[in-house]
């Protein structure tokens, strides 16, 4: 098989598969035509078909009623759009109706057989999977300093799926001297022969070790005992270069598309 035919086969598949959401303990998961909306949560979400099926002023009232059902919650929202998406110009319409784009990423599919590789964590670091709620303000924590913005919703966001979905999520945690220094997530869906992979950062002064590596080993090993055959991931522009070099190959990218409510 080449590389093209992989790419395609994959992306056959997660088009067929990924188009949704499952929804939360604090969330609500509904439909408009072809729109799967799930409204609550740290924010809401929007995703479609690959094409929505409209043009024009109807694509332009699909998207003000997304908008409308928003506001009346107060809440903002995230419209995950594809690279190969249709219409093309729905991220332009988008703009016109006030989203903002927030940074392309990266869709990455793998088979989970392949990643299941033996990969042991670097001297002095110790991965352990946790449901304790003790554990995910630590991670929050390290995810704040990661990214120098305020995470701290993560805690509960964590919280919330373990206690409402507990076999459908799997944390990680990797500690160094008490410290955590990663953590990751895998998001099992028992209707979807893929698994999602979450999470992954890593403190600075411990890039470059194999953290990463070994977390993702360890997902993947999990994924094929829940019977999963596939690992995605929507990854940022750091990470999508490590990901490939394991061995998960690029079908598409992906652009949310945030729209606020006028205070």
């Amino acid at each position: 098989m080449t590389d093209d035919d992989l790419r395609s086969r994959l992306l056959a598949a997660y088009d067929d598969q990924m188009r949704g959401f499952s929804s939360g303990p604090d969330t609500v998961r509904d439909r408009d035509g072809c729109v799967v909306r799930l409204t609550g949560g740290h924010r809401g979400f929007v995703s479609t078909p690959r094409d929505v099926g409209v043009r024009g002023a109807g694509l332009d009232a699909l998207i003000a009623r997304q908008t409308a059902h928003f506001a009346a919650h107060g809440q903002a929202f995230e419209w995950k759009t594809r690279g190969h998406d249709l219409p093309a110009d729905l991220p332009d319409r988008l703009l016109a109706a006030g989203f903002t784009a927030e940074p392309r990423e990266t869709v990455l599919v793998g088979r989970a057989a392949d990643l299941a590789v033996d990969a042991a964590p670097p001297a002095g670091v110790t991965v352990r999977r946790t449901a304790d709620p003790a554990d995910l303000p630590r991670i929050a924590a390290m995810e704040t300093a990661v990214w120098g913005e305020d995470m701290g919703f993560l805690a509960d966001h964590l919280l919330g799926l373990l206690t409402a979905r507990p076999d459908e999520v799997a944390v990680l945690v990797a500690e160094a001297g008490g410290e955590v220094v990663s953590a990751a997530w895998l998001m099992l869906d028992r209707d979807r022969e893929f698994a999602g992979l979450r999470g992954g950062s890593t403190l600075p002064a411990w890039r470059g070790r194999g953290v990463y590596r070994t977390l993702v080993a360890h997902r993947a090993r999990l994924a094929l005992e829940h019977g999963h055959r596939y690992l995605h991931v929507d990854a940022s522009d750091d990470s999508s270069p490590i990901l490939q070099r394991l061995g998960l190959t690029a079908i598409t990218t992906t652009t949310p598309y945030v729209w606020t409510p006028p205070v």
